[in-house]
């Protein structure tokens, strides 16, 4: 335990030492305080992620992973156990880019999965510690789905590991409250524009779904870059909880009474025309 709390502040003020000088240097939006509205509720997301439920999560990709060891890809799996270590490596991240778009998407599509992912939309100001504020399911369903292809084609996740961390980092990256135009790289690896725009505040997001792999958006017609000053209105459309332990109760009561609006109609996940939002 004494370690889990050692690597825990030690992360934060890793990540504070990183972000926090970007944030006032090239801020993307120049009114926002350091700490911010909503700045505690996302300090508790980054305090439970990291002592609860991030092991979590480990022990579930383990577990997947040694029931996924044995089946029927045998084969598949030697052919790809010859192939360079590069090559594996690139087509891991490649097919987890391509799995992450797709579930990200059903999420937005799909009610009850729309429940769960709309804790981390809730939130109206993004920075490096908002990029934290996620159901534990959301995030365990999204890191199956990211390491899905790996645990199938029996890649090792020791060469992954590099990989994995700078995912990690570049996650914080998009959601801080930054603008440093990346130029080309941008299309690779994503820029805090880009992500900052699927936040806007709309009852259906359209476009960027693909957050580290914009690529991806690209290739299935939803990418958007946008141009000027941010000055988009971020959050939900639809009445949420505030608190930490009531957005991590919410989805989950969601599932058993549905939450109804005014015609009584249970409402689609985001469905409909975006809300009129300043977006000049």
């Amino acid at each position: 335990m004494r370690q889990l709390l050692l690597g825990t502040a030690l992360s934060f003020g890793l990540l504070a030492l990183a972000f926090w000088p970007l944030e006032r240097s090239f801020p993307a939006r120049s009114g926002q305080r350091l700490f911010r509205p909503a700045w505690g509720v996302d300090l508790a997301f980054f305090l439970g992620q990291y002592l609860v439920w991030g092991p979590l999560v480990v022990l579930s990709l383990t577990a997947l992973q040694e029931l996924l060891r044995p089946g029927a890809l045998a084969w598949l799996r030697t052919g790809v156990s010859l192939q360079p270590m590069w090559l594996q490596v690139v087509e891991a991240v490649v097919l987890a880019d391509l799995c992450v778009y797709g579930w990200h998407r059903l999420c937005h599509q799909v009610d009850w999965l729309w429940r769960f992912h709309a804790v981390h939309h809730s939130a109206e100001h993004l920075d490096w510690l908002a990029a934290h504020r996620e159901h534990p399911l959301d995030g365990l369903t999204t890191q199956l789905v990211c390491n899905l292809p790996a645990f199938l084609l029996g890649i090792p996740l020791a060469p992954l590991a590099m990989v994995v961390a700078f995912r990690s980092m570049w996650g914080a990256f998009i959601h801080s409250n930054v603008r440093l135009p990346l130029g080309p790289l941008g299309f690779l690896f994503g820029a805090p524009e880009l992500h900052h725009w699927h936040h806007a505040r709309v009852e259906q997001t359209r476009h960027n779904f693909a957050n580290l792999a914009p690529y991806m958006d690209w290739l299935f017609g939803t990418y958007h870059r946008p141009v000027g000053e941010e000055r988009w209105r971020l959050g939900l459309t639809e009445p949420f909880p505030r608190g930490y332990l009531g957005q991590l109760l919410s989805p989950l009561r969601a599932l058993v009474l549905p939450v109804r609006d005014a015609q009584g109609a249970a409402p689609a996940a985001g469905g409909g025309e975006p809300q009129a939002a300043d977006r000049t």
